[in-house]
């Protein structure tokens, strides 16, 4: 327990905590030498007492790390790696300059690309596949098990950034949380008026929180992420108006026509995707979420390459035990015809333009 001196209130600490409550005027007396002669005190008392230490400086990474590089043995071992990068990239240099070399020329008859394989694909690809487009059949026809390779890599690719970048928010439409009942405070606890005086938040707005489905504290709240987003371009607006349904058009005639014309899944996705984006930089992540949201991407994605599987596991078995397919090609040249190869070009088409949006959403936001 602390006690005051018997002279406290003759002392200068005390006649000036006085004068500066306003109680009465400090008496007019020059306390100047007085300052000056406990600062110099107090001065002399700290250099007294940093005498006794020794003070340590902490080493410096950049310091060591440069001492380590200017040292004799790793001085030589680098000038022998970068003889030997050298020399090893000469070499490859060489060995690719020999094979060139002894290639067949362009349009030779013993070019290995002119084979049977290339002369089966352009003579009966069409009868085979039901295809006008060549290409489209020999992807997803002939090599049909390397472009569902291809698709997975996508999918795979969409699953790593999610990892990477997804912040997990929750859902706007949440219904009301049912009232929990107030348990007995506990010891070292706080209070809603003392969690609201520590942190400035009113104990209505933290019962509304609670009770209306707002994102509580654990959650990253969407809604303070979208104050961050700029305002909207009105001339981007009404520019997005215009063009967003003509590439929504455009990217699904290349889907349908992919068996017909240049085009199909790949090309048709990517047309599909850039226009979710446009769509997005113009309007905003909640307008697209009125149609397009986490959950709808969700079946989109993994629904897609489920369908595109299970086609693949169709041709593998027909294929193998030379079973023809129940889906009937169709005529040459119609809409519909190509057997599966038209759902094969939707599908594909699907998850490329999920996985174009999905990686803008999440390096953009985090979130759809």
């Amino acid at each position: 327990m602390s006690r005051i001196r018997k002279d406290y209130e003759q002392s200068f600490a005390h006649r000036f905590l006085v004068f500066v409550k306003g109680d009465k005027p400090l008496p007019e007396e020059d306390h100047l030498e007085e300052w000056k002669t406990r600062i110099a005190e107090v001065k002399e008392t700290e250099q007294t007492a940093d005498a006794n230490y020794i003070e340590l400086k902490e080493p410096d990474p950049y310091e060591e790390a440069r001492h380590y590089a200017q040292s004799s043995g790793v001085r030589v071992f680098r000038r022998v790696y970068y003889v030997l990068a050298f020399l090893m990239c000469l070499m490859i240099i060489g060995m690719l300059i020999m094979n060139v070399a002894y290639m067949p020329l362009f349009g030779s008859e013993d070019s290995p690309t002119n084979n049977e394989v290339a002369e089966r694909y352009l003579e009966k690809g069409s009868e085979e596949t039901g295809v006008v487009n060549t290409v489209t059949g020999m992807i997803l026809q002939y090599r049909a098990f390397d472009t569902f390779g291809e698709t997975n890599v996508l999918f795979v690719a969409a699953c790593s950034v999610m990892i990477l970048l997804f912040l997990r928010t929750e859902p706007e439409n949440a219904g009301p949380k049912k009232p929990r009942r107030r348990r007995k405070k506990a010891s070292g606890t706080m209070t809603g008026h003392e969690f609201s005086l520590l942190y400035g938040t009113s104990e209505d707005n933290l019962s509304k929180q609670e009770t209306d489905g707002a994102p509580s504290c654990v959650w990253p709240q969407s809604v303070a992420q979208e104050e961050l987003e700029p305002e909207p371009d009105v001339i981007l607006q009404n520019v997005a108006r215009v063009v967003v349904p003509m590439i929504f058009l455009f990217g699904l005639y290349i889907l349908l026509n992919g068996h017909l014309s240049p085009g199909g899944g790949f090309s048709g996705g990517a047309v599909i995707g850039a226009g979710l984006i446009l769509y997005n930089a113009a309007f905003g992540f909640r307008a697209t979420r009125r149609f397009f949201d986490e959950k709808i991407y969700d079946i989109i994605k993994v629904g897609s390459l489920c369908l595109y599987a299970l086609i693949i596991a169709y041709y593998l078995f027909t294929g193998a035990n030379g079973i023809d397919s129940a889906v009937p090609l169709g005529k040459l040249g119609n809409i519909l015809s190509s057997g599966l190869i038209l759902p094969i070009n939707l599908l594909v088409g699907l998850e490329v333009a999920c996985t174009m949006y999905a990686f803008y959403a999440l390096f953009r936001r985090g979130t759809f």
